[in-house]
């Protein structure tokens, strides 16, 4: 098998010399095959993708834009999170009432912005690694560990997971606020916001943050900061939902906690009466005639 791979990658270098489209390099040494096999993206089909857009004038797809406000705070015993509920595709809202805030384990949950897909797969891998390590070790796990691995999956795979992360906890160790990048760049800070509305939320949060506030306070501080983003980004929008971290009780997510867009009123559309449009034609046809009916037997 061996000098079949051999003989292949002989044949793919001959193939790249050739067309000059791929360029594909044989292992020199061990260190070569086990870069080979790391995983991830592979990035070889690059030149032959910008070759082929050149030849046959093919745009490549361009990345859409996505529109989310999400924040979070580090009290002195508590994290609170919140976000808005507007899932946008392009242009149209996809979603009014959508779930932004995730669970990763009992006492950590984060907020997140990106692409929708991205972050429901990456979290729920999350919250199934981090039971396994809480019924492996019996101990509760650490907001440090979730970071860290999430920040080493992002950075694999080079920002194109579109995963921006407001993630929150409390451990043994207290209180822990991080936000963390798609390309895999982590900060720890007292209070954050992230997202196409983060500019107008951070805004409410860098005049009105306190440490030692309460944390119901806080919750209104998060609202109000969601709210400012709602209705200064058109991507955010919908109603803002709230999560609450404390050491005693765990995470709770407030869902809809505001709706400051609430309809105010509706129409009332009285049904046409019958007869109102004339009725030209009516025809009834019988596609399909039954003989008898089919009995199924032992």
């Amino acid at each position: 098998s061996f000098r079949l791979k051999h003989l292949f990658l002989h044949f793919l270098c001959c193939v790249a010399q050739s067309s000059k489209m791929v360029e594909v390099q044989e292992p020199q040494d061990y260190l070569d095959v086990l870069e080979s096999q790391r995983g991830g993206f592979s990035f070889e089909n690059c030149k032959r993708n910008a070759y082929l857009a050149a030849q046959a004038a093919i745009k490549p797809p361009t990345a859409m834009k996505s529109g989310t406000t999400i924040c979070g705070i580090q009290l002195k015993d508590a994290v609170v999170l919140a976000a808005d509920t507007r899932a946008t595709e392009g242009p149209m809202v996809a979603d009014k009432n959508c779930q932004k805030l995730h669970h990763i384990a009992s006492n950590i949950f984060c907020a997140g912005a990106g692409t929708a897909a991205d972050l429901e797969h990456t979290t729920q891998l999350m919250e199934s690694q981090m039971e396994l390590l809480r019924m492996a070790t019996g101990t509760q796990p650490r907001v440090c560990t979730v970071v860290r691995r999430l920040s080493q999956m992002l950075f694999k795979y080079q920002g194109y997971i579109g995963c921006a992360l407001v993630l929150g906890g409390v451990d043994v160790t207290g209180p822990h606020l991080y936000q963390i990048y798609p390309h895999g760049s982590t900060d720890k800070l007292p209070f954050t916001t992230m997202g196409s509305g983060s500019l107008a939320a951070m805004a409410i949060l860098e005049s009105e943050y306190n440490e030692n506030m309460s944390v119901e306070d806080g919750k209104k501080l998060v609202a109000k900061a969601i709210r400012a983003g709602i209705f200064n980004d058109l991507g955010s929008g919908g109603n803002v939902d709230v999560c609450v971290i404390t050491k005693d009780t765990g995470g709770t997510i407030l869902r809809n906690w505001e709706k400051p867009n609430e309809r105010k009123f509706k129409a009332q559309y009285k049904g046409f009466p019958l007869g109102t449009t004339p009725v030209l034609k009516q025809d009834i046809m019988k596609l399909v005639t039954v003989d008898d009916d089919v009995v199924m037997k032992d």
